[in-house]
């Protein structure tokens, strides 16, 4: 992406018809070259406005309180995620099934990505059967980005890519030592390239109505 510290009617002219450039922190673009940018639909992605959607849409750089729930399907890998996260220092929240007896998964999840939408804690670890209804219930609720992880590539790349901050887990499908591994994968990443916030931001416009 081209960087510009001042945009004027000439740069914007030779621009690509529905490109995108950024403009550096305290840029400025000319009145005129504004004019021509909108008519040739090109995006202006403002370093001061990227750094304010970093601030407000990027994750922490490090997860010190969770939330991790389960259906009843996922009551002993819960259990023993919980003891692992707590022996490394971290602030865990326990919340859904207490019983073998069913309970419907998306209430679970619903429950534990209020918890992360409200700020109560900074991301959200849910168990169920295969991990796939936790996640489609968890992203109903707005803020929430939740997605299934079955490996720990999965894992990295949802929060370094792409911000997730509710992870889920198939009981089914995952010993403990593999739900393990993924959640530290998951935990260790870090969302700063730019091109990802900026991403990010897109997603939440979508999420917000605003996805013209």
């Amino acid at each position: 992406m081209k960087r510009f510290e001042i945009i004027t009617e000439a740069d914007a002219r030779m621009l690509e018809m529905g490109g995108t450039v950024e403009l550096v922190a305290g840029g400025h673009i000319t009145p005129l070259a504004r004019d021509t940018l909108r008519a040739r639909r090109v995006t202006v992605v403002s370093a001061d406005a990227r750094e304010e959607a970093a601030r407000a849409f990027a994750p922490p750089a490090e997860l010190r309180t969770l939330v991790v729930a389960s259906d009843h399907t996922g009551i002993e890998l819960r259990a023993q995620l919980v003891r692992h996260l707590r022996r490394r220092g971290l602030a865990v929240r326990e919340t859904g099934a207490e019983s073998r007896d069913p309970v419907d998964y998306p209430d679970v999840a619903a429950e534990a990505a209020r918890m992360v939408a409200r700020g109560e804690v900074e991301g959200g670890i849910v168990v169920d059967g295969a991990g796939l209804g936790s996640a489609i219930a968890a992203n109903k609720i707005p803020g929430v980005r939740a997605a299934a992880c079955h490996t720990p590539t999965l894992a990295r790349y949802a929060r370094e890519h792409n911000g997730v901050n509710v992870i889920t887990l198939g009981a089914t499908l995952l010993t403990a030592d593999e739900a393990i591994v993924i959640v530290e994968a998951w935990l260790a990443a870090r969302m700063t390239e730019p091109r990802y916030i900026r991403r990010l931001t897109k997603i939440h416009a979508l999420e917000v109505g605003n996805n013209q």
